[in-house]
């Protein structure tokens, strides 16, 4: 318990992890905070130090550190072009699960070998299969920036083997059903937020970012060009996911019926600004909130226990394929960046449609 002693003078806030790994940190003059890693105390307290004489300082190429480099890249490279949701859950894996592990390690020195024991490492704590993949995704795309930067001849991921993850086939409800969602949503001030999602199959924080100028009653169709995320408490806009999520999809009359009447319901005409779903207080929907409080009771009155929101879009592009809809249609209206992903998500369904494709030729050709 030596090491628990009081701390000297300018040591700072310096404490041993359950794991055996030492932590320190620091407050920069950008107001943010940074935490430092080492195997022992001493080695925290000289990386704390030499921060402190030059906390803008950049180690050299050949002492930049794994650590060192996740920050800067994150900041000179990730931040700029992807979205918040996702910087702030790179940011998460990054302190969590890569830094604690191989932080401390020089940059040049990280090979195939480190990385793979990394992955086994995760595995043996228990991580999930998924987790560990995305880490192998963010440690892929940050080396090979670290190829093009000069400051690696090669990408260590290039020669390791890649978590695997074995894809579930997706949960979607049956015509049966949905139809019961329907009566049971009855009357609920958010009816017409679930057709929608049955019938148009929008993301989630797509639903939420819908305001009534994007609603086109003529056409009958509407425009999807926001979302609603949810980063570190904060609610956001922020693009689409992909760059074919900026779309326009055609209604069916049942979902045009269900927003007429959605807006019949509010106390005044909305503005043209205004959210299409929104809280009591006129703000666009917080996906805890809207879980918690309407689809959680909802999924139970219709018993749908276990199926998540995100099923219902899976529900509207499988309700799709199995009617015939050209699987480029549904990408398009599902705002996937490729048919490719479409079909690969979709793929179980494929059986039933090759026999509907046999059963056409015989149909052609008797």
């Amino acid at each position: 318990m030596a090491d628990r002693k009081r701390r000297a003078n300018g040591e700072g806030t310096i404490y041993r992890r359950a794991d055996g790994l030492w932590c320190a940190q620091l407050l920069l003059p950008t107001g943010k905070r940074k935490t430092i890693y080492g195997k022992l105390r001493r080695d925290v307290i000289e990386k704390l130090t030499e921060m402190r004489r030059n906390p803008n300082r950049v180690p050299e190429p050949g002492r930049l550190t794994v650590q060192q480099y996740l920050d800067r890249w994150i900041e000179d490279s990730a931040q700029p072009s992807i979205r918040p949701t996702t910087l702030a859950n790179y940011q998460s894996v990054i302190r969590c699960h890569i830094v604690p592990r191989i932080g401390s390690q020089r940059l040049a020195r990280v090979d195939p070998m480190a990385i793979q024991r990394l992955y086994k490492e995760l595995q043996a704590d228990g991580i999930s299969d998924r987790l560990r993949q995305l880490v192998h995704a963010i440690l892929h795309r940050a080396l090979g920036q670290a190829v093009r930067w000069n400051l690696l001849s090669e990408n260590p991921c290039d020669a390791v083997t890649r978590p695997r993850v074995d894809r579930k086939e997706v949960r979607a409800l049956s015509t049966e059903e949905v139809h019961h969602l329907f009566e049971v949503a009855k009357g609920d001030p958010l009816e017409a937020l679930y057709i929608l999602a049955l019938t148009t199959g929008l993301r989630q924080g797509e639903l939420f970012g819908l305001r009534w100028k994007d609603i086109d009653r003529h056409r009958r169709s509407l425009a999807v060009q926001r979302a609603i995320v949810d980063v570190n408490g904060k609610l956001q806009t922020a693009q689409p996911k992909s760059a074919k999520g900026r779309r326009r999809v055609d209604l069916p009359d049942l979902a045009v019926r269900a927003l007429r009447d959605h807006r019949s319901r509010l106390p005044a005409t909305p503005h043209p600004e205004a959210w299409v779903f929104c809280d009591k207080r006129g703000g666009p929907l917080r996906k805890s909130n809207f879980t918690r409080r309407s689809w959680w009771p909802l999924r139970e009155r219709a018993g749908l226990k276990g199926v998540r929101f995100h099923d219902l879009r899976h529900t509207a592009a499988s309700l799709l394929l199995l009617a015939g809809v050209h699987p480029k249609v549904v990408q398009e209206r599902l705002g996937h960046a490729s048919v490719v992903l479409t079909l690969d998500v979709y793929s179980h369904l494929l059986g039933s449609m090759q026999r509907d494709a046999a059963d056409a030729i015989d149909e052609i050709l008797k």
